[in-house]
């Protein structure tokens, strides 16, 4: 029991405390406010989230976001045909039943249709998709979140990266934010927006993660360096949007590899930084400028890193080195190793590529170089990449890509690298594509070619002037060595 004379003393104390969390909380009222509308203010990406919900209202403050920026594409393609029977066995029967001796069947109009997506680009109806959302189109159609349906017209095309640019009449549009794919990082969420399967799914938004950056030797363009994504991507998906937690585009969705012919988990998308580049060559030129270096490139294999004395197989080795080419003109040298472009690492001949034709024609760029044991600094001058110079070779050309697989003259070293009794001399394989038919074929590095389609093969040169003339579904047989041992192998390409 608490007497009198200490129950007055206690009241006063706790008056006292309860007055000053009361004065505490108001003088920090407004610190308090101030500190909520931060948060308000914050991005999805920046903002602390403390509970699924907050996590849900990311997700949908990104998807209110990006929505009005992506359309719908719808593309038509108009055939004439005849009637096939006419041109069969029965045509005298039809003659004779329906007396049309010596007429041709009427043509017949086929509507072919297709679906995809496409994201704008500009206020004033810029707008980008896949080059094979429009490819061959007579009309193309695009329709706008806002359910709008207007003609599109074809600003310009570039099949060796799937992209098109179009352009309806309209201002005021909701143009996409565009982010930095160099930025971008494996683990990290991304949304992809677009119309799957139907146009009654139109902006349907999904939700993955990057599953990988730099994916190259897909099969799907020439200039291949694809965002892999799980965020579910479907046909009719192509052309629209991948975005970052910022809402910022950062890739256009382009395929998926699929065994079923639908969502696997496995998508791919082509990096903005790309996209960027060839849109505006697009829209400024009609066409897309590319540089043009001079060399045929391949990767590094472990073997060869050993024998070149580097220290990893970082880089892209020069195989060729084309006449009155930017590269003959700067030095280089068949086996140099092309370490970096202006001071950037190269990690494989694809990046090499890529980097190289994003690079403006005229631009002086500085090239690492590995030249007989010892780095060096080339300065280059690049030139336009025009078609009588990709036939020549150079980045993306060259005849390693149509053969599927890479050689290399056979030195001492190699050969005791990869146990060919002989010696030197020859062109052994350093690299093979596991999708060729050469590997399916049986091909595999270390493997020496001997012939040709029965003509002795004895240097790299020989075995390139023998091939020079073959393309795609030419039947191709090699008189391989392995070890000490010889047999044929045939392929088509």
């Amino acid at each position: 029991m608490i007497r009198g004379k200490y129950l007055t003393p206690m009241l006063v104390v706790i008056g006292l405390l309860v007055a000053g969390g009361i004065i505490t909380e108001y003088f920090d009222y407004p610190n308090s406010v101030q500190a909520q509308n931060q948060r308000q203010a914050a991005g999805p990406a920046d903002r602390p989230i403390q509970s699924l919900r907050d996590l849900g209202n990311a997700f949908v403050e990104i998807a209110d976001e990006v929505r009005p920026s992506v359309v719908t594409v719808f593309s038509e393609r108009v055939l004439r045909m005849r009637n096939p029977f006419y041109n069969s066995p029965f045509g005298g029967f039809f003659d004779q039943f329906f007396g049309t001796p010596g007429r041709q069947a009427p043509e017949q109009e086929y509507r072919q249709t297709g679906l995809g997506s496409g994201v704008i680009i500009s206020e004033d109806g810029y707008i980008v998709t896949n080059n094979h959302v429009v490819q061959d189109a007579d009309t193309i159609y695009v329709q706008t979140s806002d359910g709008q349906r207007q003609t599109a017209k074809v600003i310009g095309t570039d099949p060796r990266t799937d992209i098109a640019v179009l352009r309806i009449d309209a201002n005021g549009l909701r143009a996409i934010r565009l982010g930095n794919s160099d930025d971008i990082r494996v683990g990290e969420w991304v949304v992809a927006v677009g119309s799957p399967l139907s146009p009654n799914l139109a902006q349907t938004v999904t939700q993955g993660i990057v599953s990988a950056k730099g994916r190259s030797n897909v099969g799907l363009a020439d200039y291949e360096d694809f965002i892999q994504t799980d965020a579910a991507i479907n046909p009719g998906n192509s052309g629209g949007p991948l975005v970052n937690l910022d809402g910022e585009l950062i890739g256009i969705n382009t395929a998926i590899a699929s065994q079923s012919g639908g969502y696997q988990g496995i998508g791919f998308a082509v990096p903005v930084n790309m996209v960027k580049y060839v849109m505006e060559s697009l829209i400024q030129e009609g066409h897309v400028v590319r540089g043009w270096l001079g060399v045929s490139i391949s990767d590094i294999s472990p073997a060869m890193s050993r024998t070149l004395g580097l220290e990893s197989t970082q880089g892209a080795l020069v195989q060729e080195v084309v006449k009155g080419s930017p590269a003959e003109d700067a030095g280089l040298k068949e086996g140099d190793v092309i370490l970096a472009i202006d001071g950037q690492t190269v990690q494989n001949s694809t990046e090499l590529r890529n980097r190289i034709a994003e690079i403006r024609p005229g631009t002086r760029a500085s090239l690492t170089v590995f030249h007989e044991g010892a780095k060096n600094q080339v300065w280059v001058k690049l030139v336009e990449m025009t078609a009588e110079a990709a036939a020549a070779g150079g980045p993306g050309s060259s005849l390693d890509e149509t053969l599927g697989f890479q050689v290399a003259e056979l030195t001492r070293d190699l050969a005791r690298e990869y146990g060919v009794e002989g010696g030197a001399g020859g062109a052994v394989v350093i690299a093979v594509d596991s999708e060729s038919s050469a590997y399916q074929a049986g091909l595999r590095e270390g493997d020496v070619v001997r012939a040709v389609n029965r003509r002795q093969v004895r240097s790299v040169d020989e075995l390139r002037s023998l091939l020079s003339g073959v393309g795609k579904g030419d039947d191709v047989l090699l008189r391989v060595q392995r070890q000490d041992r010889y047999f044929f192998i045939a392929f088509t390409l």
